[in-house]
């Protein structure tokens, strides 16, 4: 039989639990800091990326999981960093070939110094320019700063008529934007909002471009 303290305690408990949902305290657990996401679809998306003003932010396409970079002794040493397939040298080539065809303009394109990030970019616009930024600070230690410049970029307003490129991995766009986690060679599209941040308005994924026709 239930003690007459434990009754007393449990009927204190669920005082409490029913008074904070009443007031909306159980429901305050998402971030409203963040501006709210919006989707664009079809035309609506392929019209507002021709007019420029986005950030297009891809994580690399496919990769050999069979390789490890751990023992890497700079950005430089490709043999001893995971890299691209030839599957995802294609799909890089493909991409590339349809932001053409759809006559999405592009102007800056910043990649993470890795191998795998830079040859995405090669492959997709012919250029990269190796930018730290959008890989984040160092692997360690972990610090809470750690992708503040990153956060920074994507706030920062791209010229109409132009977009900026990225080609970076998965990590630091969850950092920065939460989940789920972009598949290899898919793309988020950003807003820039200056002060208030950004948000992300579209998901691409690598065989999504062909149909915005």
């Amino acid at each position: 039989m239930m003690s007459v303290q434990r009754r007393h305690a449990l009927a204190l408990l669920f005082g409490f639990l029913a008074a904070l949902a009443a007031s909306g305290g159980i429901a305050q657990t998402a971030d409203t800091s963040s501006p709210p996401r919006v989707e664009l679809q079809g035309r609506a998306l392929l019209a507002a990326l021709r007019g420029g003003g986005y950030i297009l932010y891809f994580r690399h396409t496919s990769t050999d999981f069979g390789q490890y970079d751990e023992r890497m002794t700079g950005y430089e040493d490709c043999a001893r960093q995971r890299n691209l397939t030839d599957a995802g040298r294609a799909e890089a080539r493909a991409i590339g070939q349809a932001l053409r065809e759809l006559e999405i303009p592009i102007a800056d394109v910043l990649a993470s110094p890795f191998c795998r990030t830079m040859e995405t970019a090669r492959l997709m616009f012919g250029r990269a320019a190796a930018a730290p930024t959008v890989r984040g600070g160092p692997a360690q230690p972990e610090s809470a700063d750690r992708y503040a410049e990153l956060r920074n970029l994507l706030a920062t307003p791209v010229a109409r008529g132009t977009n900026l490129a990225i080609a970076s991995h998965g990590n630091p766009f969850v950092a920065v934007a939460g989940g789920p986690y972009l598949a290899e060679g898919e793309a988020a599209v950003i807003e820039p909002l200056g002060n208030a941040g950004f948000r992300i308005v579209a998901r691409i994924k690598k065989d999504e471009w062909a149909p915005l026709k």
